[in-house]
C-alpha cells in the first residue's frame, strides 16, 4: 500500500449486503497508505455506496451514491454482486481521474466482461456450459450465486478441477465445501498435478465430498476430462447449466462436453 504516491488513490471495499464491513487485514494494509483512501460497497463507511440492486435474468443495475449524494444510475450485461464490486470500484478510480459519470455509465453497458468469467462456451440442446476461472472458495461461491440469478429455477452444476495452489490445499477445504454446496450438483476432478503438494498439505478428495454431503448436495468425485464427460453427459437435460471451475485447460473439458451432448443428441 505504501507503494502507492501521495498523488495517487485507493479505493478499497467496505462490506457486501449480508456481509462483515470489518476486514482486520484490509484495515492493517490500509494503515500504511500514504495516499487518500475511499471506500466502496454497501457499508455505511462507503464513500462510493451501492444501493437499489437489482439482479436480473437480462442484466444488472444499480445507484451508487458518492458521500451520500446520489451520483449515478448504472446498468450491465454482467451476473453476480461481485461484478458489481469491481465496476463500482471501476467507476471510482475513472471519477477521480476525470472521466464523466455519463461515460462511465455508457461504457458499462455495452461491457461484455472478460475472458473466462461466467463465460459462456457453449449452448446444446437447452443446456448451458459456462467457463469461470474460479480458483478459491470466494469465487466459487461468488460464481454460484450470480449464475443462479441470471439462470432462476435451472439445475445447477458444479464441476471442479482443484488446479490452483489455493484449491490443492486443505486449508480451505471446508469453505471449499460450503462454496460448492450452491450447486445443485457436485463432481470433482483429481487434484492437478497432486504429487506437487506435500500429502500432509494436499486436499482430501473423500473428507470434501463428505462435507458437500453434510452440506445437502449430492456430490461424485471422478478422475478426469474423459470420466466426467462420459458420466454426467447422458444425465444432463434441457434448462440445465454446467458450471466448469478451473483455472487451466482441464483437459479440453470445455470442447469435449459440447461435441458429446451433440453426439448424443444426433443418436436420438
Amino acid at each position: 500500500m505504501n507503494l502507492v504516491p501521495r498523488r495517487g488513490r485507493i479505493v478499497a471495499f467496505d462490506g457486501a449486503v449480508g456481509e462483515s464491513t470489518e476486514s482486520p487485514s484490509l484495515e492493517r494494509c490500509l494503515a500504511k497508505a500514504f495516499c487518500p483512501v475511499e471506500r466502496y460497497g454497501t457499508g455505511p463507511g462507503a464513500n462510493w455506496r451501492v444501493t437499489n440492486l437489482s439482479l436480473d435474468p437480462g442484466g444488472t443495475s444499480w445507484t451508487v451514491l458518492h458521500n451520500g449524494q446520489s451520483w449515478a444510475d448504472l446498468k450491465f450485461p454482467l451476473a453476480g454482486e461481485y461484478n458489481v464490486w469491481n465496476a463500482t470500484a471501476a467507476a471510482a478510480l475513472a471519477s477521480s481521474c476525470g472521466v464523466s459519470k455519463e461515460a462511465i455509465a455508457d461504457a458499462l453497458k455495452t461491457f461484455k466482461s472478460v475472458k473466462r468469467r461466467l463465460e459462456v462456451k457453449a449452448q446444446v440442446n437447452g443446456i448451458t456450459i459456462i467457463d469461470d476461472f474460479a480458483h478459491h472458495p470466494t469465487a466459487i461461491a461468488g460464481t454460484l450465486k450470480a449464475l443462479r440469478a441470471r439462470y432462476a429455477g435451472a439445475r445447477l452444476w458444479a464441476i471442479l478441477e482443484p488446479r490452483s495452489n489455493t484449491l490443492r490445499r486443505r486449508v480451505l477445504q471446508s469453505d471449499l465445501a460450503r462454496s460448492l454446496a450452491g450447486a445443485d450438483e457436485v463432481i470433482v476432478a483429481d487434484v492437478f498435478r497432486s504429487d506437487a503438494v506435500p500429502e500432509n498439505e494436499r486436499l482430501e478428495l473423500p473428507a470434501l465430498a463428505a462435507e458437500i454431503q453434510q452440506n445437502g448436495r449430492p456430490v461424485r468425485l471422478l478422475a478426469d476430462a474423459d470420466a466426467i464427460v462420459q458420466t454426467i453427459a447422458p444425465e444432463l437435460r434441457g434448462g440445465d447449466v454446467v458450471a466448469i471451475l478451473s483455472n487451466g485447460g482441464f483437459g479440453g473439458i470445455y470442447e469435449k462436453l459440447p461435441a458429446r451432448l451433440r453426439e448424443l443428441a444426433n443418436r436420438k
